[in-house]
Parts: structure tokens; C-alpha cells; sequence
């Protein structure tokens, strides 16, 4: 949390998917007000404080009021600045939420990280786990509203963090079903785009890792209903993710994620196999 999601990574909102203002906690509003405290204590204002940690005036507001999660830069710098004897790196340390993960994400990103199976489709942009940094990059670039570089910073690291997890979980099977044009749209230009297709295709390789393209032109589609996920618990249970442009959807239903999966299967006899796939990726990059 799209990480823009699900397959935006949690950033619109995936994953993909994220960059707006977190909910209200506790432990935000706690956190604030001992910044606030310590930055009394010293006598100073936002406007006198806010050049000192490096951060606006309106973001020191942000953090104080508990609307803004704080960056790790600024609890060190507070820290620092305010001699607050490691009550602000203490406080820092009960927030929970993590940073750049869109908060209707965020059970669905705990759910991801231990699955066994993990079933994408993705129709509007290439899902978070398959992203190169370059590809991330240009769609934070381009949300609107504009986000500002530490937002930008903060999605980018929870995008790698999550996309490590092909890696570092051989023994979950991860499926992909992509539609051609994501490629064929060249999002940030042709190197971004090379590059992107030989990544992708490098994570093809792995023996847990299935990619499928569904055709540009395709007289019946089961997916004509949005993205999908589908994630298989360590326990066997389903659960389905829907997400918009500021929404996501956790699925538990069981007719609702039976549904899904026959969908989903469809689709897989639907998309170029596997193979040809991969053999249709490397003609794309060999015509750019």
C-alpha cells in the first residue's frame, strides 16, 4: 500500500498504489504531540524549527497533528535538534502504519507476504511485484495530485520491500496474467521500457514465477470486470482484492472468491501460454 497496490501495490492507490494522508491513529496523534512538547520545550516555532529537521512548515504540521506519518529522517533530525532524549526515536517506534502502503492495502499486503499462491491480473499497468525502479518511478511521477519527493522516496522503498518477496519465497507460486498493451504503451519511454520487459522476462525464469500475456485482440474475456487477486493462505483459505483509484477491496466471501477463481481460470486458458508469452516480450523489446 497498488502496490498503485494490489497489482498497483497499494498506489492508487498497487501495487498497483498510496501516497495520501494516513488515517488518524492514536499512536500518530501520540507521536505529534511529543514532537510538539520537545519543540516547545526548546522554543521554538514550525516556521523557526521546520529549516532545522530539513522538512516544511505544513509537513511539521502534518506530523504534529498526527495526519502524516513521520519519515525516518525527520524522527532523527527531531531527535537531534530537540535533544529529546530519545523519547521521539521511542515514540516513532509504536507506529505501526508503514509508510507508502495505502491504508486499504495494508491486510492485503499481510496476506500477500505469506501466501502460498498469488494469482494478478492486471489490465491497467504491470502489477507492483514485476515493476523495475524506473517503471515505479515514472507512475509516482505522474499522480495527481502531484506527490512530493519524500512521498515519492516512501512508495518507492515499500514497493522494493514488497517486491523482494519473489525472491525470498521460492516455494510460493506466483501466476500473472498481464495484458499485452501494458508493454505496448512504452510508460516512460523506450529504455524504461526495455529495460522493463528484460527484467520481467529474467523473473519469468524463476520456477515460481508463471507470466502470461492476454492478446490485444481477443473475442471473449473473462476479465472484463477489472484487476483481480487471488491469494491462498499457509491454512488453504481464498481471499480475492478488487482496488480502484482510491479504494480496495478485501474479498472473504466464498461465492464471491469462487467466482474469482473460476474467472481467473478462464483467463489462464485465455492468455498466450507461457512460452509464447515470453517469446512475444522479447519481439517487443527487439522492436523498440
Amino acid at each position: 500500500m497498488t502496490d498503485v497496490a494490489g497489482g498497483t501495490g497499494g498506489m492508487t492507490g498497487g501495487a498497483s498504489g498510496g501516497g495520501g494522508e494516513p488515517e488518524v491513529t492514536e499512536a500518530l496523534k501520540a507521536f505529534g504531540e511529543v514532537v510538539k512538547a520537545f519543540r516547545k520545550r526548546a522554543g521554538l516555532t514550525q516556521e523557526q524549527f521546520a529549516p532545522l529537521v530539513r522538512y516544511s512548515v505544513p509537513t511539521i504540521a502534518s506530523i504534529e497533528q498526527g495526519r502524516r506519518f513521520p519519515p525516518p529522517a525527520f524522527v532523527d533530525r527531531a531527535e537531534s535538534v530537540l535533544d529529546a532524549f530519545g523519547a521521539i526515536r521511542g515514540a516513532a517506534k509504536h507506529l505501526s502504519r508503514r509508510p507508502g502502503l495505502a491504508s486499504w492495502f495494508r491486510v492485503w499486503a499481510r496476506l500477500e507476504a505469506e501466501a502460498v499462491s498469488l494469482n494478478t491480473y492486471e489490465c491497467r499497468l504491470i502489477p507492483g511485484l514485476l515493476q523495475t525502479e524506473a517503471y515505479t518511478r515514472t507512475l509516482f511521477a505522474n499522480r495527481l495530485p502531484p506527490l512530493d519527493d519524500e512521498q515519492i522516496e516512501a512508495q518507492m522503498a515499500m514497493r522494493a520491500q514488497r517486491q523482494r518477496l519473489l525472491h525470498d519465497r521460492p516455494n510460493t507460486a506466483y501466476s500473472f496474467i498481464v495484458e499485452e498493451h501494458l508493454f505496448l504503451r512504452q510508460m516512460g519511454g523506450p529504455e524504461v521500457t526495455r529495460d522493463l520487459i528484460d527484467h520481467v522476462t529474467d523473473l519469468a525464469e524463476l520456477r515460481n514465477v508463471e507470466i502470461q500475456l492476454m492478446p490485444l485482440v481477443r473475442r471473449d474475456h473473462a476479465g472484463m470486470d477489472g484487476p483481480m487477486q487471488l491469494c491462498e493462505t499457509p491454512d488453504h483459505r481464498w481471499f480475492g482484492y478488487s482496488e480502484g483509484q482510491e479504494s480496495g477491496q478485501l474479498m472473504s466471501d466464498l461465492k464471491v472468491v469462487s467466482t474469482y477463481l473460476m474467472r481467473y481460470a478462464r483467463m489462464r486458458s485465455q492468455a498466450h501460454s507461457l512460452e509464447y508469452s515470453l517469446s512475444l516480450l522479447r519481439q517487443m523489446r527487439g522492436a523498440l
